[in-house]
């Protein structure tokens, strides 16, 4: 592929209940990024956005950031667009292709390299889908409807009544891993649920029909995390993020209307003053200090003064990036076409899985 825009930047068996997800400790969290160091090629990432609105700062410190530093490392990184997916908790799906558009310049703008990372569509790959049926036959009903993660997402559903595809969403996640054979699964604690369900279906299948599928691990996310300008979780659906994409300009409204306290004295203290210390912890992550010196620094300038900082911070750590998204926004059939190569061997990947599946299972043919 040729493109006038610029090259990415370096930088059967008797069923057991599904346990309940507990987050790793340190130590094997540890453990496990130096077997990834020792060999980056034996793990196969999958982990993706689905195309609901822009990207924004917690998504770029909680898993962006990390999936090129995976890819830089030598792991071979999946990322899934599920455009499926967004009808989960929506009636339809506006706006897809312009989301499918910002979420491909956000990703070679933050130096995704298709040479050697995988972007694909959930739509484009007919097979992933086809793994649904015989995984949704090794879990009950029961272990679905007590999956945490599920409940929470149907609390903040915006469908009146809950869809089949809500309620076996961690199947159609398991569905996403294995048909790549995923083995190394980028998780925020509240998604560790949804990990554990692909694991005992994994496990399940091997032990009725032979080993065809790893058990994923968990990498837990250590990022911290950024309250939205609102005081809540920062969320595409809430309006109170910061997209990558936005403006200098508007960057600054958005971040000046970003919730405070009446304390005028700066201090990072996020149990405390979790809305104050989620703006210092902003402006130290891009400007790679420590967040109580940011604070200091800051003193009795006030929340004036704090969000001068962030904002000026958030600026100047996105300049780059922001140049690299214009130049690409130029040259959308390049862009697109990195979706398409990404499909062919999601394809080539799902077929293949498939195949495994229905020779394992015997009679399906």
């Amino acid at each position: 592929m040729t493109s006038t825009a610029p090259a990415p930047a370096s930088t059967g068996t008797a069923t057991v209940p599904i346990a309940a997800a507990t987050a790793p400790a340190p130590a094997a969290s540890a453990e496990l990024e130096r077997r990834i160091a020792r060999d980056p090629g034996s793990f196969r990432v999958l982990t993706g956005d689905r195309p609901t609105g822009a990207l924004h700062l917690g998504h770029y410190f909680g898993s962006l950031l990390n999936r090129v530093r995976l890819q830089n490392l030598g792991v071979d990184v999946v990322v899934l667009i599920p455009d499926y997916q967004v009808i989960t908790d929506r009636d339809t799906a506006e706006r897809l292709g312009e989301y499918t558009d910002g979420l491909l310049l956000d990703y070679l703008a933050l130096g995704l390299d298709p040479a050697r990372s995988t972007v694909f569509c959930h739509s484009a790959v007919p097979a992933l889908n086809q793994l649904m049926l015989p995984f949704l036959s090794l879990v009950s009903v029961a272990e679905l409807n007590r999956n945490p993660t599920v409940k929470d997402e149907i609390a903040h559903s915006r469908q009146f009544t809950v869809s089949g595809l809500m309620l076996t969403y961690p199947v159609h996640q398991a569905a996403d891993i294995l048909s790549c054979k995923g083995n190394l699964v980028p998780v925020g604690r509240d998604q560790a649920p949804h990990l554990e369900v692909t694991r005992t279906i994994a496990r399940r299948f091997n032990e009725r029909y032979g080993d065809v599928f790893p058990e994923p691990e968990t990498l837990l996310s250590a990022a911290p995390l950024l309250l939205g300008t609102d005081g809540t979780k920062m969320s595409k659906s809430r309006a109170n993020s910061v997209p990558l994409g936005a403006t200098a300009d508007e960057t600054a409204r958005l971040i000046k209307g970003a919730t405070t306290d009446a304390d005028r004295h700066i201090t990072y203290d996020p149990d405390a003053r979790p809305n104050v210390s989620s703006l210092v912890l902003l402006a130290a992550l891009c400007l790679e200090r420590d967040p109580h010196e940011v604070a200091a620094e800051i003193g009795d300038g006030g929340a004036a003064a704090l969000k001068r900082t962030v904002t000026d911070a958030v600026n100047g750590h996105l300049a780059a990036f922001r140049a690299r998204r214009a130049e690409y926004a130029k040259d959308l059939p390049y862009v697109r076409s990195v979706l398409r190569a990404g499909n062919e061997r999601a394809n080539a990947l799902a077929e293949a899985t498939l195949d495994e599946v229905r020779e394992a299972m015997g009679a399906f043919r």
